[in-house]
């Protein structure tokens, strides 16, 4: 192969590859990536035939990682993770913490160095997020309340990680690896310059950069090029990130997270994320391959049992150790077991770590190996996991009676406090979810002294309107304990103001059943799923898109019809003819 075209040939062959392989693996119902991975080790030197550049592959990751991570932090709410941190903040820390010791005393068994185990460990603790959110948006849960604390999870996962992949090269000297610092050995000097420039940094592009980006966004956008726009994202995401390693000593991951986060402060955010999709695909794909390159097959004969122990870490051990803290938590069986399955994989952060560790001298090339096989098979039974939600939790209620009381929590949120003042109890309006529609309608009805009683499944949403002094019920109100906690049988009114209409039709037919004369209102996501819910409900059904409309029309016809009397007004009286 020409040096000359080595870029062109290790593109075009990767890229054909992936899509040829990529398109088998979504045939066989299985994720794109298994298909990427699989491309990657076709075209990697662990396999015969065509061999393609291995060092322009890795830096072509190296680009992959920093579009993938700008991805993960424009996507990054805070307001997500804050909605359901008391289950998310300590479940991922204590999950990853039981993933990272059961990996790590494996490994110490195989007799690796402290150092290897630890990365080894950590890599097998944390999901991979491209992953969850495309098996969650499949099966049309990434809204609900079990996708909402998984997705959390994850998003906890990823801030560890970044902070694991600032820290690591500065602590590698005391693990028994290659020093990423210059600090002369000095491990406590090392690891105070390295927190010093991550603070820097990070305060810089808080301060300044939050500041600056959207302004640049904006100027750019008023020349009207579409491709200007893109451009300035991409370069922006880019350059911030080579800009962290060359000035700050942050790794590359890091630079293109906080460059995402800052965008999103940005009133283009959800522009840019979608113009500059296609090229974080691309460059994603392009990532996943080189990843399989780095995988030895020959791993799958000479290690099977290593193999094997690595899978049932990363699908049992740390799916089990997160069923248990769900529970704990005291959340229902069928959440517990949604956020055991999304956390049974491991993905882009287990490959950057694991890249990682080898450059530092920590990670042996066979544990590399290991942790992409692992990914490999964990991502391609993902789906099948995902699947045995249902199956397991109904054959678990039906065999055992402390799976139905896991099933029926006895959870205190899910009952009104017996010192709830009566005047909320008698004609009041009955409001099914608390997000942005809801808000505002509460506090509408709470200003003009309507008493109103919240049903809400965002357990961590009612203690906050509890602790307001506003009655709430958590639970969802497809289920007809919740509608009879809210004391529905006496309501005048029931709203239903969550985005999905997915158990409407349960809580219509409930509040009927317990309160015939009972007016409903009811949030439609289209003008379709109104007239159904209308005609098969009589209930009354808003679309924000229709009513919208309407109040822009009412406005420009207010000031269309105000116009020619201001025109008149305006004119010079009219000679009278002579």
């Amino acid at each position: 192969m020409h040096h000359e075209i080595g870029l062109i040939t290790t593109v075009a062959v990767g890229l054909g590859l992936a899509l040829v392989l990529g398109f088998v693996a979504a045939r066989l119902k299985l994720p794109a990536l298994v298909g990427y991975l699989a491309a990657g080790i076709l075209i990697g030197p662990g396999t015969p035939g065509f061999v393609a550049d291995v060092d322009i592959a890795a830096q072509l990751a190296e680009i992959g990682v920093m579009l993938l991570m700008f991805g993960v932090g424009l996507h990054f709410s805070l307001d997500d993770l804050m909605a359901v941190k008391r289950i998310a903040v300590p479940g991922a820390v204590v999950q990853m913490a039981a993933a990272t010791v059961l990996g790590a005393a494996l490994a110490t068994w195989w007799g690796w160095s402290l150092g290897a185990a630890l990365v080894f460990g950590l890599a097998l603790s944390v999901a991979s997020t491209v992953v969850l959110l495309k098996a969650l948006e499949q099966r049309g849960v990434l809204d609900s309340m079990n996708g909402r604390i998984a997705v959390g999870w994850l998003v906890v996962e990823d801030l560890a990680m970044v902070l694991v992949l600032v820290l690591l090269p500065a602590l590698a000297p005391m693990l028994g690896g290659a020093t990423g610092t210059s600090a002369g050995g000095n491990l406590w000097l090392a690891l105070g310059r390295t927190l010093l420039e991550v603070t820097l940094f990070v305060a810089l592009m808080l301060v300044v950069g939050r500041r600056l980006f959207p302004w640049l966004l904006w100027q750019v956008n008023k020349t009207g090029s579409r491709e200007l726009f893109t451009l300035c994202v991409v370069a922006a995401a880019v350059t911030i990130a080579y800009g962290s390693a060359a000035l700050f000593g942050v790794s590359f991951a890091l630079g293109a997270f906080f460059a995402g986060m800052v965008l999103r402060e940005s009133e283009f955010s959800h522009r840019a994320a979608q113009e500059t999709l296609p090229l974080r695909d691309a460059f994603a794909v392009l990532f996943f391959v080189s990843v399989g390159m780095l995988f030895d097959p020959a791993v799958l004969l000479e290690q099977p049992l290593q193999v094997l122990a690595v899978v049932a870490i990363v699908i049992v051990g740390k799916s089990l150790a997160a069923f248990g803290l769900v529970l704990l938590f005291r959340y229902p069986l069928n959440t517990a077991l949604t956020v055991s399955a999304s956390l049974a994989q491991i993905g882009e952060f287990s490959f950057i770590l694991a890249a990682l560790g080898v450059s530092l001298q920590l990670l042996p090339q066979e544990g590399q190996s290991l942790i992409v096989a692992g990914a490999l098979f964990s991502i391609a039974l993902n789906p099948l996991v995902f699947s045995l939600v249902e199956p397991a939790s109904r054959w678990m209620r039906a065999r055992s009676a402390l799976a139905r009381r896991l099933d029926e929590r006895d959870d205190p949120l899910a009952e009104l406090p017996l010192h709830t003042e009566q005047k909320y109890l008698a004609r009041q309006v009955v409001l099914v979810g608390h997000g942005r529609v809801g808000r505002h309608i509460a506090g509408a009805l709470r200003v003009a002294g309507v008493p109103v009683v919240v049903a809400e499944r965002n357990r961590e949403r009612v203690e906050e309107l509890r602790a307001q002094g506003l009655p709430a019920v958590s639970g969802d109100a497809a289920e007809p304990a919740v509608l009879i906690q809210a004391h529905i049988a006496n309501a005048a009114l029931l709203v239903i103001a969550v985005p999905e209409t997915i158990g409407v039709t349960q809580m219509i037919e409930t509040a009927r059943t317990l309160n015939p004369a009972i007016r409903v209102l009811v949030r439609a996501p289209s003008e379709e799923e109104a007239r159904l819910l209308e005609a098969g409900s009589a209930a009354r059904a808003f679309v924000a898109e229709h009513e919208l409309a309407e109040a822009m029309l009412r406005e420009v016809l207010g000031a269309a019809r105000a116009e020619p009397r201001s025109a008149a007004a305006a004119q010079p009286a009219a000679h009278p003819l002579p």
